[in-house]
């Protein structure tokens, strides 16, 4: 009767433990945070394993490999705890093939990485798109971009910074160049200089609102409670870009953004200046996706654009939207529905979800 009582006992006391859950669930997230043992087989084991459940009286949880080995449990042979697990050998895998990419004069072709990795093409492009987001192609098009924008910076021209990011021809680049930069290379060069960006700052229920346009659409909407700062943050992006004040034209597009802010049901059907990075503009197409009214986690996000791992990543995307309510990164929420950082405030998230409810 003493040994079933404390049987009973410790079986509660590890299933009240929420690392009994990630245990049963076989959770690949939990592997690395914590080891569990089984008193009757001697072994211990990662979260995920797929060894059959043990009873929750023989558990006992480590916070490490070697704590379990301590206490003289032996490493299970079918989920090798004592090794990297396969999520920590793609991290690596991956890792490795960024630098190289990084490090290339020219873009390495998706075989070379892949022999690199020692996985077939096919399956490399898989795992290298489940961990960071975008495929191999699309991240070395971002770093060059990246540091096309560097040398913009820095070299003496125009044609020296393009062969310099890595580009093997000029006409190659130009090709691209008003979606990467929003601009000519050599006006993003100057600053934004001889671009004219138009802008007008009011006012909406949920503070000051500055919208601004390029000659491709708008490009900013931005909410916050300092007029003043909406304008510097603006000036900041593009520092030497003609920065138009609104005329009285030009304040009725403010006025249908605000329009649609107070009124969701209205609609915002205007052309948009979108800047961003391949990952980003696929979050950010997934975001006008979700209707009006609803949510999605940052986990059904990452589901939706192919890349189950990468909720993180988008929600750094959503928080480098620049563009409030036309791209709706306040309809992506918790896993549990509760409201988390939204670059202008919670406070506006939850009054653009309760009006969108509403409506």
């Amino acid at each position: 009767m003493k040994v079933s009582r404390k049987n009973a006992l410790l079986a509660a006391a590890t299933v009240n433990d929420p690392r009994w859950a990630a245990v049963v669930a076989h959770d690949a997230r939990a592997d690395g945070t914590f080891f569990y043992s089984v008193r009757t087989t001697g072994v211990y084991c990662r979260p995920s394993c797929t060894a059959r459940a043990a009873r929750p009286e023989n558990v006992t949880f480590h916070p490490t490999a070697a704590d379990a080995e301590r206490a003289g449990f032996r490493p299970c042979r079918r989920c090798t705890p004592n090794q990297a697990s396969l999520a920590e050998q793609h991290a690596a895998m991956v890792t490795a093939a960024c630098r190289t990419i990084e490090r290339a004069e020219t873009a390495p072709t998706l075989e070379q990485l892949a022999k690199q990795a020692g996985l077939s093409p096919f399956h490399f492009h898989r795992v290298f798109k489940s961990v960071t987001g975008v495929t191999p192609k699309q991240y070395a098009s971002a770093h060059r971009a990246g540091r096309l924008r560097s040398e913009l910076g820095r070299s003496g021209s125009v044609t020296e910074a393009i062969f310099e990011a890595g580009y093997n021809a000029s006409s190659r680049f130009y090709e691209s160049s008003s979606h990467l930069l929003g601009m000519t290379p050599s006006s993003y060069r100057a600053g934004g200089i001889d671009s004219d960006i138009r802008f007008a700052i009011g006012e909406c229920s949920l503070g000051a609102i500055l919208v601004a346009q390029s000659d491709r659409g708008v490009c900013a909407i931005l909410f916050g409670d300092d007029p003043d700062e909406l304008a510097r943050d603006l000036q900041d992006r593009f520092p030497r870009a003609n920065l138009i004040g609104g005329d009285p034209a030009y304040e009725q597009l403010v006025a249908t953004v605000v329009g649609f802010v107070e009124a969701p049901a209205l609609g915002l059907d205007l052309p948009l200046d979108v800047r961003g990075t391949a990952f980003q503009q696929r979050v950010w197409q997934a975001l006008r996706e979700i209707p009006a009214g609803s949510t999605a986690s940052y986990a059904e996000v990452a589901r939706r654009i192919g890349s189950p791992t990468a909720a993180r990543a988008v929600a750094g995307a959503c928080a480098a939207n620049m563009l409030a309510v036309a791209i709706p990164c306040h309809r992506v929420v918790r896993n549990d529905g509760g409201l988390s950082g939204y670059r202008w405030g919670v406070q506006r998230k939850r009054a653009l979800l309760e009006r969108e409810a509403q409506a």
